[in-house]
């Protein structure tokens, strides 16, 4: 396949839109290890004493990513942000108001290969955040692996993420006075696997647990879907039963996390690459579901409030879709 070039002349600012993305793209798939490296050559060298120091400060925090995390209004606010928005772009919308005296569970979906929707949403304030939903405050749950890698864990931290784990949650619903929003991409590191342009596949009918948690502490549950997700990156075709599936579905078991195995376009070229296509993402955040507190919650409870969630998930989807360029005949699948 030739290559495709990209001009030699191009605005200032999309040159910035691309290096913004490049950066976020290389923090997702390098910039832990590097950080975990350069710690351990800190540790054998000249800089031991501060490496330790900072290791001791790690065991005594390592509690924050289940704590609700810490958050800087600086690092969500860099101008960085704004030109990581434009490059595809991506818009969050609102379709009611939300009260800022209770706490949410935020259903984002699809997951998409790297969430950038969710990442350019809600763990920086680029789209509004703070402006369209205010006296909320976004938390991003991913994966507790990455906050064990120093200085990386730190950095998202500090744009608002904090761990998936079951306490991490509970810590965040469980807060008096309201305001707290626990963004999670429910259908997991497995349906990233799905991520193919055009899939609208989500794994949601197994996964209860969110339910459960959100009637023990009365939390209210909104239905997000983020328009275009899926079609920032290809994969190598990977479907359902195949080897590859198999392989990957192997090494999420053994890693904690998915491997999907996708390709866009480049740097300086659009034909091959890490880099996310241009391609626009809507997030739409629909209107909450207010369950009642039930601190035990039967299983037909939560089967029933389930259930109520994905036909509020469907109605959103099916009432915006066809502004958002999904043809008519399309509809949601759920596994």
């Amino acid at each position: 396949m030739p290559l495709h070039f990209a001009p030699l002349r191009l605005p200032l600012r999309r040159r910035l839109q691309t290096a913004a993305v490049l950066q976020w793209v290389c923090s997702f798939l390098a910039l832990g290890q590097l950080c975990a490296v350069l710690f351990a050559l800190a540790l054998r060298g000249s800089l031991w004493l501060p490496a330790l120091l900072y290791g001791l400060w790690l065991l005594a925090d390592r509690d924050t990513p289940r704590r609700g995390g810490r958050r800087s209004a600086w690092v969500r606010g860099w101008p960085l942000w704004t030109h990581f928005r434009d490059y595809f772009p991506i818009s969050l919308v609102r379709t009611t108001e939300l009260d800022p005296r209770r706490n949410y569970i935020f259903g984002f979906h699809p997951h998409g290969v790297l969430a950038a929707g969710a990442f350019a949403n809600f763990c920086t304030e680029a789209t509004g955040f703070g402006v369209l939903f205010p006296g909320l405050r976004p938390h991003l749950l991913t994966l507790p692996c990455w906050f064990r890698l120093p200085l990386f864990r730190d950095y998202m931290l500090s744009g608002g993420l904090v761990s998936s784990e079951k306490s991490s949650l509970e810590y965040l619903l469980s807060r008096e006075g309201g305001g707290q929003v626990a963004v999670i991409a429910l259908g997991g590191p497995p349906e990233s696997l799905d991520a193919h342009p055009g899939a609208l596949t989500l794994q949601l009918l197994g996964r209860k647990g969110f339910v459960r948690i959100a009637l023990e502490h009365g939390a209210s549950l909104v239905p997000v879907f983020s328009f275009g997700e899926n079609e920032l990156f290809r994969q190598i075709p990977n479907p359902p039963g195949s080897g590859l599936r198999r392989f990957q579905l192997r090494l999420q078991r053994i890693l904690g996390v998915a491997i999907p195995l996708f390709h866009a376009r480049g740097v300086f070229q659009y034909s091959f690459g890490l880099l996310p296509f241009r391609r626009p993402i809507h997030t739409v955040v629909g209107s909450p579901l207010v369950l009642p507190r039930t601190p035990n919650p039967s299983p037909q409870t939560v089967e029933r409030w389930h259930g109520l969630y994905l036909e509020r998930l469907v109605a959103l989807f099916e009432e915006h879709k066809l502004g958002y360029g999904v043809p008519p005949e399309r509809h949601l699948t759920f596994v």
